[in-house]
């Protein structure tokens, strides 16, 4: 690894200015419940798919109060189709106890920030640094490309002490002046840089507003950073779902069980073979087998069957409740459910 370059925040931090992202929603603004908000909501999504909801949790929720005292399935429900239900539901919690714990006001340090449930190192910093000028380094996928191509820092960042010797290195690399202005641009610059310039494949060296520091651009191997050996293996399962419909048209689920997949969320009852499926339904039913469907999550690929039934409204055979068409479009839903029950 070559020498920590001097002069690298002050050239992200002029970059920011003019060709940095400075339009989106969450920018431009000091309110940490807006930033926090958005910080998670980026977390493993792209921006694009994070606008829309970022705007509807703002319209619903307009501070840390409401969202603290709102009922849990209203949030899933808001959070519906955006994934990672954990999110949504460490939210909650954190909102809650930012209101009981600290007034309703955010504390104003990443040290603090991290005791509350679901905020990380990386989203403290993001919070602590954009809102209050703490001189704290964000750590997330987009710095650590970032970093280790300009210090062509080739250790396994697999290893956990690996990784913290390249953040103590973020750490010497952030602005030492003028903190209030300066954290703010470094870390949205940052960011910038390795979502837009500093690409996992082919980055754009020539328009790196840092190529000058950069040691595996002088290499001419960038694609050779970072250094990460260990992956998760994938796996695969196969659920079959109850789509039971009453004859007015309402439809049965049950609130997924905690922890689990879509834990917390409303849903088709999910058995784990068809035989379970249907030795749960009166044995007169007629069972129709829907087109099954793949769904991909992040590591696990869930091969769904849907198996169709009418029942009488009377039916409260599992737990669960029927629904009306007018209400299940109004619950937190796993998206393949809703798809499926749009369908």
């Amino acid at each position: 690894m070559k020498e920590l370059p001097t002069g690298f925040a002050g050239r992200v931090v002029r970059w920011q200015k003019t060709h940095g992202r400075n339009t989106l929603p969450w920018q431009n603004t000091r309110d940490p419940y807006r930033v926090w908000l958005s910080e998670i909501m980026l977390q493993q999504t792209q921006v694009a798919a994070v606008l829309g909801y970022y705007e509807r949790f703002l319209s619903r929720f307009q501070d840390v109060r409401a969202l603290a005292a709102a009922p849990q399935d209203d949030v899933l429900a808001l959070w519906s189709g955006l994934g990672y239900y954990s999110r949504a539901r460490n939210l909650h919690a954190c909102a809650q106890q930012v209101v009981e714990r600290f007034g309703g006001e955010f504390p104003r340090t990443a040290q603090e920030l991290q005791t509350l449930p679901g905020i990380g190192p990386s989203t403290a910093a993001a919070v602590a640094s954009f809102c209050f000028g703490e001189r704290v380094a964000i750590f997330d996928g987009n710095v650590k490309r970032v970093l280790s191509r300009v210090l062509a820092y080739g250790e396994d960042l697999a290893s956990s002490a690996n990784e913290r010797v390249l953040w103590d290195h973020a750490r010497e690399l952030l602005p030492a002046r003028e903190l209030k202005e300066s954290m703010p641009r470094y870390t949205q610059g940052i960011m910038d840089i390795g979502a837009t310039v500093c690409l996992p494949r082919n980055p754009s060296c020539l328009l790196c507003p840092v190529q000058s520091d950069c040691a595996a651009a002088r290499e001419g191997q960038p694609q050779n950073y970072p250094v990460k050996t260990k992956k998760l293996k994938r796996t695969s399962e196969s659920l079959w779902l109850l789509h039971a419909r009453a004859d007015d048209g309402q439809v049965w689920l049950q609130k997924r069980p905690t922890p689990g997949v879509w834990a917390g969320l409303y849903c088709l009852p999910v058995f784990g073979s068809r035989e379970a499926l249907a030795a749960a339904v009166p044995g007169s039913s007629e069972l129709r087998d829907a087109e099954p469907f793949l769904h991909v999550l992040t590591h696990k690929d869930l091969h769904l069957h849907p198996v169709e039934v009418v029942l009488p409204a009377s039916w409260k055979g599992m737990a669960g409740a029927w629904f009306a068409g007018k209400k299940w479009p109004e619950l937190g839903l796993p998206s393949p459910i809703r798809k499926l029950l749009s369908r």
